[in-house]
Formats: C-alpha cells, sequence, structure tokens
C-alpha cells in the first residue's frame, strides 16, 4: 500500500495538468482571435471562472476605460454551426411550443432560438478584456428582433452567428449596452438578426408607487375592453432554459438558488418573450409570426418563479399585434410584432 501513494498523486497530478491544459490554456488561446469554429469553442468552465473574476474586480453600473494594448472592438464570429436538435426539442418543450414541435410539418423554428445558439457567444463578449461594464447582474431590459427569412433557413447547411457590441450609454439606473447577435445561412445572408440592450445598475430601481399601480390597472382595464385575448400561465420552479441559456437575467442568483433549494428562481427574459410569442402562434396561427417581420420587448420587473402570470394580446393595426405578460398590477414584459 505505502507504495501506491506515489503512483496515486503523479495520476492525480497529470489529470490536473489535462485539465488545465484543456479547458484553461486552450480556451484562453482561443479567445485571443474573433473568428472561430463551431467545434472549437471556449470551455464553459473557463467562460464561468473568468466572468466570476472580472465580477469580483469591477463595480456594477461603472464604465470603465478601454484597453488601448488589445484590440478594441468585442466581436465573435463562429463558422461551421449547426442545429442541435435535442437543444431544439429541450427549448421548444420548456417554452409551450411541445416537445414535438420541430418533427412537426409546416411550423418554423421559434423566433427566439438563434438567441439560445449564441449562448456561449455571449458569454465570450461579457468576459472579453475590452468589454466595459462587470459582468455581474446584467439585466435584459429591451430587445429587438428582426426576422428576414425563416429560421428553418439555418437547416440547410452550415451557417454563421455573430455577436458584436455596438455601444454603451449612460443612463439615471446606470450602463447600458446593445449587444447585437446575427445569424447568416449558408449563402451567407442575414436570416435572423437581434439587439439586445442590457443594464448594469448603480442603484436599485425604486419600488412601483400606488399612482404608477393604477396607471398600470387603468391600462390593463383598457386593453382589456378592446378584445385582448387573455392566457393564463403557470411558471413552475424548473420553468425556463438551464442557467447557461439565461446568464444574464440574474445569473449570480441561479447557483445559490440551486444549492440551496430556494423557492424563488428568476426566469429568463428569451423564456417569457418566446412562450408569449408559442401562445400568440398557438391562438392566431402561425401567420402572425411568419418573417419577415419586427419584434420589440421592452423587460420591466423580473420574474420569479414559482408564480402564476397573464398574457394578453390583442391587434393593434391591420398587420400588427401588441402583448403584454402580467402578474397582478405588475407588467414583467411588453411588446410589439410589426412588418413595418
Amino acid at each position: 500500500m505505502r507504495y501506491s501513494h506515489p503512483y496515486l498523486i503523479v495520476s492525480v497530478s497529470l489529470c490536473s495538468v489535462y485539465l488545465l491544459y484543456a479547458h484553461i490554456y486552450l480556451s484562453h488561446k482561443l479567445m485571443k482571435t474573433n473568428s472561430l469554429s463551431y467545434e472549437g469553442l471556449p470551455s464553459v468552465a473557463y467562460l464561468f471562472l473568468k466572468c466570476l473574476s472580472n465580477a469580483l474586480t469591477r463595480r456594477k453600473g461603472s464604465l470603465y476605460k478601454k484597453n488601448r494594448k488589445k484590440k478594441e472592438e468585442v466581436v465573435y464570429v463562429v463558422h461551421n454551426c449547426r442545429l442541435d436538435v435535442k437543444v431544439l426539442r429541450n427549448f421548444c418543450s420548456a417554452t409551450g411550443y411541445g416537445w414535438d414541435f420541430p418533427d412537426c410539418q409546416y411550423r418554423d423554428v421559434p423566433l427566439c432560438f438563434p438567441q439560445v445558439m449564441c449562448h456561449k457567444l455571449l458569454l465570450m463578449v461579457i468576459t472579453d478584456d475590452n468589454f466595459l461594464l462587470s459582468p455581474l447582474g446584467l439585466l435584459c431590459v429591451r430587445q429587438s428582433i428582426k426576422s428576414h427569412q425563416p429560421v428553418d433557413e439555418l437547416k440547410k447547411g452550415p451557417f454563421m452567428l455573430r455577436v458584436q457590441v455596438l455601444l454603451y450609454r449612460l443612463v439615471d439606473a446606470g450602463v447600458e449596452v446593445d449587444v447585437c447577435l446575427s445569424a447568416f445561412s449558408r449563402c451567407k445572408t442575414v436570416v435572423w438578426e437581434s439587439v439586445m440592450t442590457l443594464l448594469s445598475e448603480n442603484k436599485p430601481q425604486k419600488a412601483i408607487t400606488c399612482a404608477a399601480k393604477k396607471e398600470d390597472e387603468g391600462e390593463e382595464n383598457e386593453v382589456m375592453s378592446s378584445n385582448a385575448k387573455r392566457v393564463d400561465l403557470r411558471v413552475a420552479l424548473s420553468t425556463g432554459p438551464p442557467c447557461l441559456w439565461s446568464f444574464f437575467d440574474h445569473w449570480f442568483l441561479l447557483l445559490p438558488a440551486a444549492l440551496f433549494s430556494l423557492k424563488l428562481r428568476p426566469i429568463s427574459s428569451v423564456w417569457m418573450l418566446s412562450a408569449c410569442l408559442a401562445e400568440i402562434e398557438k391562438h392566431e396561427g402561425v401567420g402572425v409570426i411568419t418573417p419577415p417581420l419586427n419584434i420589440v420587448a421592452h423587460f420591466q420587473d423580473p420574474l420569479l418563479a414559482p408564480s402564476k402570470v397573464k398574457l394578453l394580446f390583442w391587434k393593434c393595426s391591420t398587420q400588427d399585434f401588441a402583448f403584454q405578460m402580467r402578474q397582478h398590477s405588475k407588467c414583467h414584459l411588453q411588446g410589439i410584432i410589426s412588418r413595418t
């Protein structure tokens, strides 16, 4: 037995060296380039460690100076991407489309699924040395989606994904950053693009006053009186994509919630928007979300699970639809689907 200890120590040391090389060093080298292959992306472990490091060394709501010694533009492009049917099926099941959605005929891939495919690119962006904000508690407050072609175009062959930081804005609540997500077909034409506005808060938002609540209730009554359709949704504790998909929305709370079995868990903005679009498609038909179209969504109060919400949607013009996700007097999400 006494001779087995050195071999055990050597084995553990070799395994540690291999893990450091495979998951840390190679990932660090990959982050030095802007153009990558789908099969050669940095590991999630490396991105999480780097994100945690940046969160500990940077303060929320502060805009840091650019590093002039390194590349200033934060953009990543991934080539030779392929649709992962298993991930697509899990996404459809989690957001209300049904587990068999990808196998159904005459139904396109959900409009928000390209955002899920960009999840690792988004992590790479917020952990980049030239990203000027802390990754701690980034909130998605606005999102616009332009669908030029059906997302099914990405099934026809290898496609390309791109994520790029556009600009930063100083606002009363902190600092906002616009991040552009794009998906290109095998012919290099734009199929889908989205601009996410992420907020890094420097102070907590003020509580909604009674007057604001009454105003919201008045808006809801006005909506209900205009023949708006209503759907009640149950937001279970297991609702929504895994934490990797919702890394921005209170990502620092997801791990403690999982470890200590907390009763409340923040729900990602991508689930909220996808659930709305899924219900609108069920009740109004697939023609409502058939490309080309534009979607603009505003995320307000964070949604916690488990809970119950109601979805309101109505036709606001000949071809446009408006929708809201509400819980009691709070409006968590409001948006519009247009073809202009």
